[in-house]
C-alpha cells in the first residue's frame, strides 16, 4: 500500500514538473523569434542565392569545355565524305569532338561582374542582419508592453482593495445607522468601476501576451510567462549627455542598413564597369580534338574501314583565336551603359536616404530621452503627492468629513498619477535600450 502511495506521489510530481510553464527572458524571446520567424527565412534564402551567384561568377573565369557527338543516316543524292564525289546512296556516319574556349579579354566584364556579385552578397547578409534587429525590437516592444500592463494590473488591484475596504466600512456604518444608504451605493459604484478597470487591464494583458507569442511564432500557444521586471531605469544623475552627431557617427559604422546600401553602391559601380566592357572588342582562345566514322570510307578491297581504325585515322586537332569587334547594334550597348549610370545614381541616393533616416531616428531618440527624464522625475513627484493627498482624503472620508464622490476623485487622481509614472519609466527604459543599441552596445545577443 505504501509503495502504491509513493508511486502516485512521484507521478504527480513528474506531471507537475512537466506542466510547469517556462519563464522567458527577453534574450530567450528574441532568440526563439529569430529562429522561427518565417519572413526572416526569406532574407536567409536571398543570402544563399546571392552566395551561389557569387560563387558562379568565380567559376565563370574558368575555360569552358564541351563534348559533342552525333549520328546521321543520309538518304538520296549527297557528297561522299571520302573523296567529295557525288553519290546517290544511303550513308551512315557519326562524329565526336571535345571543344574548349577561354576568354582572353572581354573588357574586364567577368572580373567586374565577380566583384559586383561579391558586394551584392555582402549587402544581402547585412540586410538579413538588419531584419534580425528589427524583429528583436518588435519582440522587445511586445515584451515591455506585457511588463507595463502587469504594472497596470498591480495598480488596479490596489485600487480594488481600497474600494473594497471602503465599501465594507460604509456597509458597517450604514448598519449602525451612522451613514445613509446612498453612501453605500456610491461606494459600491466605485468598487464596480475599479473591478471593471481591472478586468479591462487583464484583457489587455492577454492580448499583449498573444502579440508576443505571435511575434515569436510559438505554434499552438496563446499564453506566455515572462521574467519579473527588473528596475534598471537609470536616474537622471547617471545619464550622460547624449549628442545626436556622436551617436550617429558610431551607428553609421556598424548599422547593417547603412553597410548594405554602401555595398550596393559599390556593386552598382562594378556593374557599370562591366557594362562598359561590352563596348570593347573581345578576344577568345579556342581549341579542340575530334574524330568521326563514315560508312563510305573503304579500303582497297572496297570493304568499309572498321570503326576502331577510323576513330584513330580521322582524328583532328585545332587551335585558334577569335576576335569580336562591336561595330553597331542599334546603340543597345550604350543604352545599357546609360541605364547602369542611372542605377548607380539611384543606389547613391538610396544610401543617402538611409543615412538621413538613421540620423533623424537618433535625433528624435535623443530629444525624447531628455524629455522622458524630466517627465519621469515629474510623474514620480506627482505620484507621491497624489498618494499623500489620497491618504488624507481617505482619513477624512472615514471621519465623514467628505463624501464618496470626493474620495473617488482623489483615488482616481492617484491611480492616474501612478499610471503616468509607470508609463514614463517604461518609455525611458525602451529609449535607453534603443540609444544603447545605436551606441554599439550589445543590447541583443545576435550574431
Amino acid at each position: 500500500m505504501n509503495n502504491k502511495l509513493l508511486f502516485l506521489i512521484c507521478t504527480l510530481l513528474v506531471c507537475a514538473m512537466g506542466t510547469a510553464q517556462k519563464v522567458w527572458t527577453l534574450d530567450e524571446c528574441i532568440a526563439h523569434a529569430i529562429e522561427h520567424n518565417l519572413q526572416l527565412n526569406d532574407f536567409g534564402y536571398n543570402v544563399d542565392s546571392n552566395k551561389e551567384t557569387y560563387k558562379q561568377s568565380i567559376r565563370d573565369l574558368l575555360p569552358t569545355v564541351s563534348g559533342f557527338a552525333n549520328y546521321f543516316v543520309r538518304y538520296g543524292r549527297q557528297i561522299n565524305p571520302e573523296d567529295n564525289s557525288i553519290v546517290n546512296t544511303d550513308i551512315f556516319s557519326n562524329n565526336y569532338s571535345i571543344d574548349g574556349a577561354f576568354d582572353l579579354f572581354q573588357g574586364f566584364q567577368k572580373i567586374n561582374t565577380l566583384k559586383a556579385s561579391k558586394f551584392l552578397y555582402k549587402a544581402t547578409k547585412e540586410e538579413h542582419l538588419q531584419q534580425k534587429y528589427l524583429l528583436a525590437f518588435r519582440v522587445m516592444s511586445a515584451y515591455y508592453d506585457i511588463q507595463f500592463i502587469e504594472g497596470l494590473i498591480s495598480i488596479s488591484k490596489e485600487q480594488v482593495e481600497i474600494s473594497q475596504t471602503n465599501y465594507d466600512l460604509v456597509k458597517k456604518q450604514v448598519e449602525l445607522g451612522v451613514m445613509a444608504g446612498a453612501d453605500l451605493y456610491e461606494a459600491e459604484s466605485l468598487l464596480f468601476t475599479d473591478k471593471l478597470t481591472l478586468t479591462q487591464n487583464e484583457n489587455r494583458y492577454k492580448a499583449a501576451k498573444l502579440t508576443l507569442v505571435q511575434a515569436m511564432n510559438i505554434e499552438g500557444e496563446s499564453d506566455i510567462t515572462i521574467a519579473p521586471q527588473i528596475d534598471d531605469t537609470p536616474n537622471s544623475d547617471e545619464v550622460g549627455i547624449t549628442v545626436s552627431d556622436s551617436i550617429f557617427t558610431k551607428a553609421k559604422g556598424f548599422m547593417p542598413s547603412i553597410k548594405a546600401q554602401n555595398y550596393r553602391v559599390k556593386a552598382a559601380k562594378k556593374q557599370l564597369a562591366a557594362t562598359r566592357g561590352s563596348l570593347y572588342p573581345s578576344l577568345t582562345l579556342q581549341g579542340g580534338i575530334g574524330t568521326g566514322y563514315f560508312e563510305t570510307i573503304t579500303d582497297t578491297l572496297g570493304v568499309t574501314v572498321p570503326f576502331r581504325d577510323q576513330f584513330e585515322e580521322n582524328r583532328f586537332e585545332y587551335i585558334g583565336a577569335s576576335l569580336n569587334v562591336p561595330i553597331f547594334n542599334g546603340w543597345a550597348n550604350r543604352s545599357r551603359v546609360k541605364q547602369q549610370k542611372i542605377a548607380l545614381e539611384r543606389a547613391k541616393n538610396t544610401a543617402k536616404v538611409t543615412e538621413q533616416e538613421l540620423y533623424q531616428i537618433i535625433q528624435q531618440l535623443v530629444q525624447e530621452h531628455d524629455a522622458l527624464i524630466a517627465e519621469t522625475e515629474q510623474t514620480s513627484k506627482t505620484s507621491e503627492s497624489q498618494r499623500l493627498a489620497f491618504s488624507i482624503a481617505q482619513k477624512r472620508y472615514e471621519k465623514g468629513m467628505i463624501n464618496a464622490i470626493e474620495l473617488g476623485q482623489a483615488k482616481t487622481l492617484y491611480a492616474t498619477a501612478q499610471n503616468q509614472n509607470l508609463q514614463a519609466q517604461l518609455r525611458l527604459r525602451v529609449n535607453n535600450s534603443t540609444l544603447d543599441f545605436y551606441k554599439g552596445l550589445p543590447i541583443f545577443n545576435i550574431n
